[in-house]
């Protein structure tokens, strides 16, 4: 089963579950600012909402909404027992505190595991609500059999990326991970020595053929948007006869994200019994 095919079937069996609920389950979407990938996220977020039964809200702040306004907003949120999960759509302004804002997030609500007790509740092993984007990347290796224990694994990120919970997985898995910016002055000297590397830069192509090892594993799990097209941070048609596995955005993290999403609206809606 491929991640679409994943993602749809995830979207019935949450239908058939909730069909027959008197209460919805019901999840609150925030968003800060203008950032035109948010915008192409929280739609597909919201369609599949639909397509399940999930009722969606979607609150949508202008960069110049003070923070308290925000807060407040949170917790009327926290404080509506209709709401099962809250989440700020990540990236937001810089001129906005982020842990803040994110701490604002009641822990049983935090559907997408932003808040710090969510993450430290992770890394201690206890159970928590976990980030999509974590269950979406071990998903992808354990889909493919990849085996973690004593491999060298590249994590590229951007600095609007949290990821210390993949990390810790990844690690609990006995893998020797790297993490760095995708603008680290060696970046490609970390690359050429990975197994398996993980992008989650957001930018289009930045990872070219001359910048990998034969055979490497590939999951490409950045998305950005130039005029109206997603791509991901993997130049795919340079690379793909070289790498061993690519799992891309398009048919690989992407649909995966919003299945986990989803996943995680029950979670909370089903704790809350």
């Amino acid at each position: 089963m491929n991640s679409v095919e994943f993602k749809n079937s995830v979207e019935d069996e949450i239908k058939q579950s909730i069909k027959g609920c008197i209460i919805r389950p019901s999840v609150a979407v925030i968003k800060i600012g203008d950032d035109e990938k948010s915008d192409y996220m929280i739609k597909e977020r919201e369609e599949s909402c639909n397509k399940t039964g999930i009722y969606f809200r979607y609150y949508d702040y202008e960069d110049t909404t003070p923070e308290l306004t925000i807060i407040n907003k949170i917790k009327e949120l926290n404080n509506d027992d209709y709401v099962n999960g809250v989440m700020i759509q990540l990236p937001i302004p810089e001129k906005y505190n982020e842990k803040r804002l994110l701490n604002s997030i009641l822990n049983s609500k935090d559907v997408e595991g932003q808040t710090d007790i969510n993450i430290g509740r992770l890394i201690s092993g206890r159970k928590t609500i976990v980030p999509s984007f974590t269950l979406s990347v071990m998903k992808i290796l354990n889909d493919n059999n990849i085996e973690m224990s004593n491999k060298n694994i590249a994590i590229i990120y951007d600095k609007k990326n949290n990821i210390r919970p993949l990390v810790n997985m990844l690690i609990n898995n006995d893998a020797t991970v790297t993490v760095c910016k995708y603008n680290y002055s060696d970046l490609n000297n970390i690359l050429k020595n990975a197994e398996i590397i993980i992008s989650a830069v957001n930018k289009k192509n930045i990872i070219k053929l001359d910048m990998i090892s034969e055979g490497v594993t590939i999951i490409d799990a950045g998305y950005d948007y130039v005029d109206g097209k997603m791509y991901g941070d993997v130049d795919y048609k340079s690379v793909k006869d070289k790498a061993n596995i690519i799992s891309d955005q398009k048919d690989g993290i992407y649909p995966l994200l919003i299945s986990m999403f989803l996943k995680n609206i029950i979670f909370c809606y089903e704790s809350k019994k």
